[in-house]
Order: structure tokens, then C-alpha cells, then sequence
């Protein structure tokens, strides 16, 4: 009975010293909790996605960001929490510890159905990767689906802007004011243009043809010959049409980004954050 309450007691000392020695090794702190994500690159607490859709892009953004070595978050909420939305997508970033290394390098999109909110969060590396013009860029692009309710294409189409623009960033050329991506041409627009230039032109032809059409056809000009041959007393010159031809002349586009930057702003958890919102 004595043997068991000391090695009970021996158990106990040493927890106690085990917990002592832990709080008081150099570097560990409350806050290293975050050193790793507590949460899946996508969190749908408001429920918009399929479990499918859910599954794929929660797929792609796993592998762009650790390819990247840049968190990719998607995020999803019922409410505010009586927050802005910057507040709550900043506070969702940080503290459900996101970020790659030190610096917390990631980006975020987090959308609040019940206000039709959405919002951009950066940190570290992501502040200097998603300029201003950038995310005006990137909202541009996505904001459509999201006004159509298509939120599984808007949140790939994120995921494959957010890869662009890291690839970009990395290699010393990121997209800012007067380096942005090119616009891609739709092979739709361009069929219809053809189309509307052909039926165009062929109106054109036919207006002009049946003016110059004789009342009766003649297979020889005898007729209109006078006694003594053809004589010309006045000659002038007369405009009859004109084709103006126009062409646009594309300049270079500049090899570097034209300044802009990003603006930042403080969070409640003292970290500083990139990013900007809109309704859609």
C-alpha cells in the first residue's frame, strides 16, 4: 500500500515539474499555437458549397499552397460576429493560424452570405504579392459568379489567379498598375465580329452594284458611237468613292510594375494585413 501512494506520489512531482520546465523553455509562447493551420484550407461554416465542390477546391488549394509555400484560404461564415469584415477575415486568418513561415506569408477570401460581403485578407509574403491593383484585378474577375450565386467557379477561378499571381511575384515581375494580365479574347466575340463584317460588307457590294446596273444589256457599245468616232471636249477628275483604312498601333507594355504597391493596415491581433472588399 505504501509503495503504491509513493510511486503515485512520484507521478504526480513529476507532471508538476514536467509542466514547469515546458512554460519555461526559451521560444514557447500561447502564440505558437499558430504555427501551424488549425483549420482545412476551406471552411464553408455558412454551407454554400456542395460536399463535392468542397472536396476539389479544398484539393487545389492544398496543392497550390504548399507548392507555393503561400497559404490559399477559402472561408465561409454565417455572420459578422458584430465585426467589419475586414476584422473578421483578418481575425479568422490569424487566429485559426494560417501562414507560411515566420512571416505568416498567405491570402484570404472570406465571404459572409448573409451580407453579401466578401473580403481579402494578406499577410507576409502575400501583402507584396496581391498589390492594390492586383486584388482590384482580381475582383474584376470573380465578382460575376459571385453575383450570379455560382460560388464553387468564383472560388476556383480565385485559386487560379492567386497561383498566377504568387508564380509572378516570385519571379520579380508581379502584376501592379501598368503590369497587369492580358485580357484573354473570347473566340465567340471574335466569330460574331467576322460575321457582322461579312454581312456588312456584302450589303455594301450590293448597294453599289445595283446602282451600276444598265437598264438593258448590251453586248456592244456601237450604238452609243457617234458618226466619226468617240470625241472629248471637256476632261476632269471625279471622285466616285473613297476607303478609309484605320490601324490601331499596339504599344509595348512595360517589363515592371508601375508602382501602386500595397496599402496595409493593423489587425486587432497586432499583425499587419493587405487587403480590400467588396458587396456583390
Amino acid at each position: 500500500m505504501k509503495k503504491s501512494k509513493w510511486i503515485a506520489g512520484a507521478i504526480l512531482l513529476m507532471s508538476v515539474l514536467g509542466i514547469g520546465i515546458t512554460a519555461k523553455l526559451p521560444g514557447f509562447m500561447a502564440e505558437d499555437v499558430c504555427a501551424q493551420s488549425l483549420q482545412p484550407r476551406v471552411v464553408d461554416e455558412a454551407d454554400v458549397l456542395t460536399d463535392q465542390e468542397e472536396s476539389l477546391l479544398l484539393e487545389k488549394l492544398d496543392e497550390i499552397s504548399e507548392r507555393q509555400q503561400l497559404d490559399v484560404v477559402v472561408a465561409t461564415v454565417r455572420s459578422l460576429n458584430g465585426l467589419s469584415v475586414q476584422q473578421r477575415a483578418d481575425d479568422f486568418y490569424y487566429y485559426n493560424g494560417y501562414g507560411y513561415g515566420d512571416f505568416r506569408d498567405g491570402i484570404l477570401l472570406l465571404q459572409c452570405p448573409q451580407e453579401r460581403d466578401l473580403w481579402i485578407s494578406t499577410n507576409g509574403y502575400g501583402i507584396d504579392a496581391f498589390t492594390d491593383a492586383g486584388q482590384e484585378y482580381i475582383w474584376n474577375e470573380i465578382l460575376p459568379d459571385f453575383r450570379n450565386d455560382n460560388y464553387a467557379k468564383g472560388y476556383m477561378r480565385f485559386a487560379e489567379l492567386c497561383d498566377d499571381f504568387i508564380s509572378r511575384a516570385r519571379s520579380g515581375n508581379r502584376y501592379d498598375l501598368g503590369n497587369m494580365p492580358a485580357k484573354k479574347k473570347s473566340p465567340l466575340r471574335f466569330l460574331w465580329a467576322l460575321v457582322i463584317g461579312a454581312a456588312g460588307s456584302f450589303t455594301m457590294g450590293q448597294s453599289k452594284k445595283a446602282k451600276l446596273k444598265s437598264v438593258h444589256r448590251k453586248y456592244t457599245a456601237d450604238r452609243y458611237t457617234p458618226n466619226g468616232g468617240l470625241q472629248l471636249f471637256v476632261k476632269e477628275d471625279r471622285l466616285i468613292d473613297r476607303r478609309v483604312v484605320t490601324r490601331r498601333i499596339q504599344q509595348p507594355r512595360p517589363s515592371g510594375g508601375g508602382g501602386g504597391g500595397s496599402s496595409t493596415h493593423m489587425g486587432s491581433s497586432g499583425s499587419m494585413h493587405g487587403g480590400s472588399g467588396r458587396k456583390y
